[in-house]
């Protein structure tokens, strides 16, 4: 066969460079002062990470069955891993998990304070950093709540009554039809019936409706309805209707309060409590406290609400309330089916301002009374914040200032390394929250983004190391800078296999591939510290229509909303970066509190200099103020499908609408040039992006001929030193493109290898500042301008020419994890799962086979095709190297001799297939859900 591949660099992904300069210049607000010996020590850092930097794992104390021995033994094997540091988790005890004589210990115990300092001091001794969930389980919660610190949620139901007629109601039987179906109920649910309001089936005003509230506290409730369709609505308050998702003994139970700041504070002072009396300031053990998803169920309410919304926003909430409310269901989502009186548009125009003043008056309660409480205890206990910052009750980005580690998470998906839909999060790891906390953390100035990582509730047993790295580079791309894997459960080795698994994508010494799993880690771990050293750059701003989002549907459930405004709002940031610029998002009310200058958006230390508005309706004055500062001073402002026209205003909204649509018309009239409206993206996403940089002529950070959706980039600076991060996130596709760098980029580009920490200079004629680069599937690159020309040069392997196919019979030998041995013969490669002896084999395949070479000189490669799981090479008995990713070819330059050469390829696979067949496993059983994996090496093979 013809060899149609380019030449290539022995990284398998560099073509040689061409001289293209850059139009135009990219604009820096705050460049550094040169310091060579910063890029210098990052270098060193790089080569040897600190445990800082090192991946740390979420550590599940399953049902806290917990012995001196195991933990010490788990934190051997995390360690020689290549794991950092942990996040002690203590959890309750998996589904249909075999205990084996391991005794549950009460969360906060005597026996179980003890088991926590033998923790901490191995972990010291180990030099590992330990982090604590505080409690256990999601969210905040536990049984020894009092009923004023549980939960609230103030929701409502409806009946449908004619009208001339007298009904009588039972109090209780109202009460009992509230019943939302949430995810985590708890057993114990107080009821109390809050209001009762009857109204016309159909309005063209707005009206209260006639006030039966008197009557709530009877048993027998009477209504008098009058001639016509009228509609019963009755509010009610449920408290502590939902447990905490997965608490351990201790910490299960109703779920805390988290719009009480007296009760939060009594909740956490108990944990520090009894932590400070037994071990000691928290602050000489863990780095920082944990809180985890804040998936509070429809959470919305504490008594002094009504009166915090009349301070806030200057009226009362009363009269509006049953008609702002939702019915609620799974996960606290609002139901979707209609019911209650038909207003006219009008009047839901008025109710909807009414629903967004109560949204914010929520999300401004949340933040002060928990995470700004959180904060300050963590503060007061010597600890960093470590906090998932979103959810229905948080703003998803301006939350996360505050935090000292924000942390988002990025999912283990089965199509992971597919093909990516235009429009939508799928076939993503990350969601659109990636993206908000981390742009939350860069305008506070944090460099610590923290990422819940290759999170896997379905292919726990599936995954591969392969969908590891693409979903942790993804990881990288959203804007994290540090990994915390889902996660490591605590499991003693009697455990029967595959041990204890509460979910999580499975990081266990018992999985076949974990000897090479360290692979990963180190290069993830010298990735996480050179951003960690490093500013991301930005140089395009996004400010989302959340104010839209709200009005439309209500604030989302992240990090998985139901609704997307605009459909295009997870991809946006995307499809800016896979053609070279760089996104933060902004808020207003980062606008509002950001200066102008030179063509630039300010705030901190981060600057853009164009500000993209995508289908945005309501818009604030001083929002508007802020963006005729930004034009003024020459920067940018691009409107995406459409012009503000509305207020989102509550009093005077009429007059308010006209300020803000008179204002747009002034704002477009006196900046024609720096002020656009463009058209909404159509089915091309990259090609609609492109015309956009033309048209507000920006420089991208670095110009990318040739790109795709599945090539993206980020980019960081170090004093002076451009640094990017290319990556292909395809599991089959090879993507060639053009990668041009300004022309003022100081240096020259040096290939730094996160997998070996070692570095070559990409051998550039002197000036150019264009690379042709060739990235294999799931690959990616690391470029770091340096000023030094000094060092080893990379030199591009030969062209290959015409590869010939190896054929025959191979032999095979099988290792299984379950202890059996065997040998086979196969005729031909296949995937293991088209043969009856093979589809369900899990562990090592080695494949042997005799191959005569009559020139070896000429033969310099040996590419194994299609390769479904880990590969080793031995050539004539000598190692030619492992491929965990992406193409599996090897070079094996001076390996082969004359006549006879023995080839001994061993592929370790996953566990999952094995596990999908066992009836007896009750583990296996339980995550068997996804299709069989493909595995095995499928080839060709060819030699070159």
């Amino acid at each position: 066969m013809k060899s149609t591949r380019r030449s290539f660099l022995k990284t398998g992904t560099i073509g040689a460079s061409a001289l293209v300069l850059s139009p135009m210049p990219f604009q820096q607000c705050n460049s550094q002062d040169t310091n060579d010996q910063l890029l210098a020590d990052i270098f060193m850092g790089f080569q040897n990470p600190p445990m800082n930097a090192k991946p740390f794992v979420r550590w599940w104390w399953n049902g806290d069955r917990l012995t001196k021995d195991e933990l010490l033994r788990e934190l051997d094997v995390l360690n020689e891993a290549g794991i950092g540091g942990v996040e002690i988790n203590p959890i309750k005890f998996p589904h249909g998990a075999e205990p084996v004589g391991y005794k549950t210990l009460q969360l906060m115990s005597d026996e179980w304070i003890e088991m926590l300092k033998v923790a901490l001091q191995g972990a010291r001794e180990r030099g590992m950093v330990c982090d604590m969930i505080v409690g256990s389980g999601w969210p905040f919660g536990g049984e020894f709540l009092e009923k004023d610190e549980q939960i609230q949620m103030v929701t409502i139901e409806t009946i449908d009554l004619e009208g001339g007629q007298t009904y009588q109601f039972n109090r209780e039987e109202l009460l009992r039809k509230v019943d939302p179906k949430i995810h985590s109920k708890h057993d114990t649910v107080y009821r109390d019936l809050l209001m009762l309001r009857l109204l016309p089936a159909v309005s063209d005003q707005f009206q209260e409706g006639a006030d039966l509230s008197s009557q709530s506290q009877q048993e027998t409730i009477t209504v008098e309805v009058p001639p016509g369709k009228h509609v019963l609505y009755y509010v009610v308050k449920l408290t502590g209707y939902m447990a905490v998702i997965n608490g351990a003994p201790g910490a299960a139970g109703p779920v805390l309060n988290h719009y009480s700041k007296p009760a939060v504070e009594r909740y956490l002072n108990r944990i520090s409590n009894v932590l400070t009396d037994k071990i000691g300031p928290l602050g000489k053990y863990f780095r920082a406290m944990f809180c985890d998803s804040m998936e509070l169920e429809g959470a919305n309410w504490n008594d002094d609400l009504p009166e915090e919304f009349g301070k806030r926003r200057g009226y009362s909430l009363l009269p509006y309330l049953p008609f702002v409310l939702k019915k609620v269901g799974h996960m606290g989502n609002p139901l979707e089916e209609k019911y209650g009186t038909k207003f006219s548009p009008e009047v839901l125009d008025r109710l909807n301002r009414v629903r967004l003043d109560f949204y914010k008056t929520r999300l401004e309660l949340f933040k002060e009374r928990f995470i700004d409480t959180f904060n300050q205890w963590c503060h007061d206990n010597g600890v960093l914040s470590r906090v998932q910052a979103y959810g229905r009750g948080m703003h998803p980005l301006d939350t996360s200032l505050d935090i000292d580690i924000p942390e988002c998470e990025s999912w283990m998906r089965p199509e992971v390394g597919g093909e990516l839909p235009d429009r939508g999060p799928q076939g993503r790891p990350h969601w659109m929250i990636n993206r908000f906390v981390s742009s939350g953390a860069r305008l506070a100035g944090k460099r610590l983004v923290s990422c819940e990582e290759i999170t896997n509730t379905q292919a726990v047993f599936m995954t591969t190391l392969e969908q590891i790295k693409i979903t942790g580079d993804q990881s990288n791309l959203s804007g994290v800078t540090h990994s915390i894997l889902h996660g490591f459960n605590y499991s003693p080795p009697e455990a029967p296999y595959p041990g204890w698994v509460q979910y999580g994508t499975w990081f266990n010494e018992r999985n076949p591939w974990w000897p090479y799993f360290k692979r990963w880690t180190a290069y993830k771990a010298r990735l996480s510290w050179l951003f960690q050293n490093a500013d991301l750059r930005s140089n395009v701003a996004i400010l989302q229509p959340l104010t839209d989002l709200w009005l439309k549907h209500g604030p989302q459930r992240d990090p998985f909303p139901r609704h997307a405004y605009p459909d295009y709002q997870h991809n946006l940031w995307e499809v800016a970066h896979n053609l070279g610029d760089g996104c933060d998002y902004v808020s207003e009310k980062i606008l509002h509190n950001a200066s102008f200058k030179s063509g630039s958006l300010i705030y901190g230390q981060r600057c853009y200099q164009v500000l993209l508005i995508p289908e945005t309706e309501t818009m604030d004055l001083l929002t508007i103020k802020a963006l005729d500062a930004l034009a003024t001073s020459g920067g940018k402002v691009v409107f995406i499908g459409k012009k503000p026209f509305r207020s989102p205003v509550f009093n005077d909204h009429s007059a308010k609408n006209k300020e803000v649509a008179d204002a747009i018309d002034n704002l477009f009239a006196n900046h024609s040039e720096n002020v656009i409206l463009i058209a909404s993206p159509g089915d091309d996403l990259l090609r609609w992006y492109a015309s956009l940089q033309k048209v507000t002529g920006h420089a991208p950070l670095v110009h990318i001929e040739g790109t795709d959706k599945q090539l993206s980039q980020v980019c960081y600076q170090a004093s002076e030193s451009q640094i990017f991060f290319f990556v292909n996130s395809s599991l089959t596709k090879h993507i060639s493109f053009s990668a041009r760098f300004p022309s003022e980029t100081i240096g020259f580009p040096w290939i730094w290898n996160p997998e070996t920490g070692e570095k070559s200079r990409y051998p550039t004629p002197a000036g150019k500042k264009e690379i042709q680069i060739e990235l294999a599937p799931a690959t990616s690159l690391l470029v770091v301008f340096e000023k030094t020309k000094d060092g080893d040069v990379l030199q591009p392997l030969k062209e290959t020419g015409e590869g010939e196919e190896v054929t025959g019979t191979w032999k095979l030998s099988l290792r299984h994890v379950n202890g059996e041995e065997k040998e086979l013969r196969l005729n031909r490669l296949v995937d293991f799962l088209e043969d009856n002896r093979l589809k369900t084999f899990a562990g090592e395949a080695t494949y042997e086979k005799e191959v005569q070479v009559d020139d070896p000189a000429a033969l310099t490669q040996i590419d194994l095709g299609n390769v479904q799981g880990v590969s080793a090479l031995t050539v004539n008995g000598k190692n030619a190297g492992v491929k965990w990713y992406g193409k599996h070819t090897y070079d094996v330059s001076g390996l082969l001799t004359k006549g006879s050469n023995q080839l001994s390829i061993t592929v370790t696979t996953i566990a999952g297939n094995y596990l999908k067949s066992l009836e007896s496993a009750p583990t296996g059983r339980y995550w068997k859900s996804g299709q069989p994996h493909p595995v095995g090496m499928i080839g060709p093979v060819t030699l070159h």
